[in-house]
């Protein structure tokens, strides 16, 4: 795998790693406990497709008025990210359960969320989880022109407001991997060699997703055009009011564990080194919110752990609040970062500051 030339550190005088790892590992063996996912997880499981799917089929079948399609398209948004956060993730870490066709199935649930199992496991597994906020590797960092998310990016001057704007094109994530991300994602990877595992062939990929694609297109705009008496222009309303809601709530979930006051966003050096180790560097790169609300560690899938999620990702979510407590000790012990808002609100906010500052006009050094 060619990916870059970016090395980390392999100093670590604190030997932080080494010593959360074995914490960690004592953990489980002590209360003989599978890292990956249990009974929790499985009910979790159905009720996010219980909320993604079952309005789609009460939609079809039960000729209800519009207005109640429309707020029925609005749950099944919020069912797909959850679906998307809970299931979806965990199942493409491996971290779902401990048998790898339960993995690669709960995995592939990302095909009917408009997504793409190859190209989300490089993204995401390969580039953002071992690159984390380095400007040029994580493209998770990589808005386009549209959005600043890092000093390192070139500034314009409509960046200005993008404080103001940008929430609006959040929800247009899962819409654009509908539509054209996939298959930009899909050239750019494959071209460059980049995979999570195998290589897959490109006849392969480019067939998996051709085909996953028509099958998309069929369950979600074909059969409600084919089945409901409504014009399909309302319906295409109701494909994009889906979309919208799980895009709005998975780009602001990922904003603000990575894209806020609190993390540092570091390059490597003229020779590609870093300054830290891997794990070292999620401790800088990474933040966790609100982990004392049960109702956001429930929905989010963990995903408000991310500093346990980026040191750990082969754990499933359910185990976090637990390693939390492991993790936050070991740092302090080693005189690191460990990064966390309180709340929500408060990441919210420090994220929009974030984009506020990115925003300003770069200074020009002496």
């Amino acid at each position: 795998m060619n990916t870059s030339n970016v090395r980390f550190s392999r100093t670590d005088s604190a030997k932080f790693f080494r010593t959360l790892n074995k914490r960690v590992n004592d953990y489980f063996k002590e209360n003989n406990l599978p890292k990956t996912g249990n009974w929790k997880l499985h009910l979790k499981a159905v009720v996010m497709f219980s909320l993604f799917l079952s309005p789609y089929f009460l939609i079809l079948t039960l000729g209800i008025s519009q207005w109640w399609m429309l707020l029925l398209t609005i749950v099944m948004g919020v069912g797909m990210a959850g679906v998307g956060m809970n299931i979806m993730h965990d199942g493409n870490h491996g971290s779902y359960s401990s048998k790898k066709w339960v993995n690669k199935l709960m995995g592939g649930t990302i095909y009917v969320l408009a997504g793409n199992v190859y190209n989300w496991q490089v993204q995401h597994n390969v580039l953002h989880h071992t690159y984390t906020n380095i400007h040029g590797h994580d493209e998770d960092l990589d808005a386009g022109r549209i959005i600043r998310f890092s000093k390192h990016s070139k500034w314009h001057r409509f960046h200005r407001f993008q404080h103001y704007y940008s929430v609006f094109l959040y929800g247009l994530l899962t819409f654009n991997w509908a539509l054209t991300t996939d298959f930009k994602q899909t050239r750019r990877y494959l071209a460059r060699q980049l995979s999570y595992g195998k290589m897959p062939s490109p006849i392969t990929q480019w067939s998996i997703l051709a085909i996953t694609k028509l099958i998309y297109v069929s369950i979600w705009i074909v059969i409600p055009m084919l089945i409901l008496s409504i014009a399909w222009w309302k319906i295409l309303i109701g494909f994009f009011v889906m979309h919208y809601t799980a895009g709005l709530i998975l780009s602001i979930v990922f904003q603000l564990a990575h894209v806020v006051e609190k993390t540092e966003m570091p390059l490597p050096d003229d020779t590609g080194s870093m300054k830290n180790t891997w794990a070292i560097h999620q401790l800088f790169t990474t933040v966790n919110f609100s982990t004392k609300n049960k109702i956001i560690n429930w929905f989010t899938g963990g995903l408000n752990h991310q500093v346990e999620h980026h040191i750990f990702p082969n754990i499933s979510h359910i185990h976090y609040g637990k390693l939390s407590k492991i993790v936050k000790e070991t740092a302090k012990e080693c005189e690191l970062p460990y990064n966390e808002y309180k709340t929500t609100r408060a990441a919210i906010i420090a994220h929009f500051r974030h984009l506020r500052q990115m925003g300003m006009k770069p200074t020009v050094s002496a």
